[in-house]
């Protein structure tokens, strides 16, 4: 009885229930949500499709080279590389809807001899190519239709960490499919052979994505998404996209004349490692460090040198070789541009004038590898080594093939001058200057050229 009275009493005590309000009452509060944006930049976005014939690589069937087999079945003469058919999907942004220019990925249209972009409404319209530039992977498309909505471009230098963004595009033929995520990663290289300052991020992207749109919060376009990371083939939360500066840049090149006039400073680099910066006195690894500088360049005229570790192009700093290759690939013949940088440990200043890239000319980078201990360095292992006539030097006699010298850059002839900031006058003047030295920095005469090779 005293446990039903007690649970009557409790019963008693509860207050009378109330009317429940509408649901609807209840959400007054606006919801957050991506719709707006996504409405307002989707049209923008489109879908690629192309057609084309490629040549079929790898081993040929044995029987092709048959003559009976190839008479019986009446193959047609000839050795050469087959070809085949290929259909592709990716995607594009429209950044000129008055003159109808799409952005996209060159990969995207590679090899393509028909382009057909289909806007969100469905429509497809024939497009033509107005440039391509492999190694910066962007390509311009040109359609013809009125009432076009393009996407505009966003300040992608102002990106941060954390930042929050939008990837549109088609993945997997899916269209206009819309991820969200962060910018993950600023400035990545190594990803690619060609002119690299991806941005990171982990909203999903994958197949089919290529060549469509990272968008701001502001419905800006700050990328355009061109690969992953992946070992499936699918996302798993590393992809990367080109920045719209870069795009942007690339873009007008295309547009004005159908390809990228690149330009030339005319040095050779090196990354800046802790070493280095040590055995230069540098407070920091940021620039790149010239280790060549090409006669009749416009490095030489402005009087930049070896050993000079640039720091900044025009005031924009410049944190590594791969920051230095995509700032002066990037600027235009002609173009009159003020490089910052250290020498003896003082910062200067020179304006150079971009000259054109020869087809011939490739620019080189170069990093250290590991090598045993030798006499004087074990980065001059495999170099036989005299004094110069004169007290002129070290000279490299001979170097023997794939040693951890001929690895560094060391020639035969070459005449070391210099190690680290000690002048070299003979071989003992080395052997002083790299004892107990982690990095040793040569600065070598070969010929009428003067260059920097690191020792590690």
């Amino acid at each position: 009885m005293r446990t039903r009275a007690a649970l009557f009493a409790i019963t008693l005590a509860l207050p009378l229930a109330q009317p429940v309000a509408p649901a609807a009452a209840q959400s007054a509060a606006p919801v957050p949500t991506l719709a707006p944006i996504v409405k307002r930049v989707s049209p923008a976005v489109v879908n690629i499709a192309t057609r084309g014939t490629i040549k079929q690589r790898g081993p040929q069937n044995p029987l092709l080279d048959d003559p009976f087999f190839r008479r019986f079945f009446d193959v047609p003469p000839g050795g050469g590389p087959r070809e085949r058919q290929f259909q592709s999907a990716g995607s594009g942004v429209i950044i000129d809807a008055k003159n109808g220019y799409v952005l996209t990925n060159a990969h995207v249209i590679e090899n393509a001899s028909e382009i057909t972009v289909t806007l969100e409404d469905g429509t497809d319209l024939k497009a033509e190519v107005v440039g391509s530039d492999t190694p910066s992977d962007v390509a311009v498309l040109k359609v013809k239709r009125d009432g076009l909505v393009q996407l505009p471009f966003g300040d992608s230098s102002r990106l941060e960490v954390g930042d929050y963004v939008v990837a549109i595009g088609n993945p997997f033929g899916l269209q206009h499919t819309v991820t969200q995520g962060i910018v993950s990663g600023l400035s990545r290289s190594g990803i690619t052979d060609g002119y690299e300052d991806f941005i990171q991020t982990d909203a999903s992207i994958n197949p089919g994505n290529s060549g469509g749109a990272l968008v701001n919060l502001r419905g800006e376009l700050v990328g355009i998404n061109t690969a992953i990371l992946s070992r499936s083939g699918g996302n798993i939360g590393i992809g990367f996209a080109i920045p719209a500066n870069m795009a942007k840049n690339v873009m007008e090149q295309l547009v004005k004349y159908g390809a990228v006039k690149r330009g030339l400073l005319g040095v050779s680099v090196y990354t800046v490692t802790p070493d280095i910066a040590q055995s230069l006195g540098l407070k920091d690894t940021n620039g790149a460090l010239v280790s060549e500088v090409v006669q009749g360049s416009p490095a030489d005229k402005a009087g930049i040198r070896p050993g000079d570790v640039i720091t900044a192009i025009n005031r924009q700093n410049v944190k590594s070789n791969t920051d230095l290759q995509n700032s002066i690939g990037l600027l235009r013949v002609g173009d009159s541009v003020d490089v910052g940088f250290i020498r003896d440990g003082k910062p200067r200043h020179v304006t150079a004038i971009i000259a054109e890239t020869p087809s011939d000319t490739t620019a080189r980078s170069s990093d250290e590898g590991d090598a045993a201990t030798p006499d004087i360095h074990r980065g001059l292992v495999g170099a036989q080594l005299a004094d110069a006539p004169n007290d002129s030097g070290v000279l490299v006699r001979a170097i023997e093939a794939g040693s951890p010298a001929a690895q560094a850059g060391l020639r035969a002839n070459d005449v070391i001058v210099k190690a680290n900031s000690t002048q070299v006058g003979r071989l003992r003047h080395l052997r002083e200057a790299a004892k107990d030295a982690p990095a040793l920095v040569l600065t070598v005469r070969r010929g009428n050229t003067a260059l920097l090779i690191p020792l590690r």
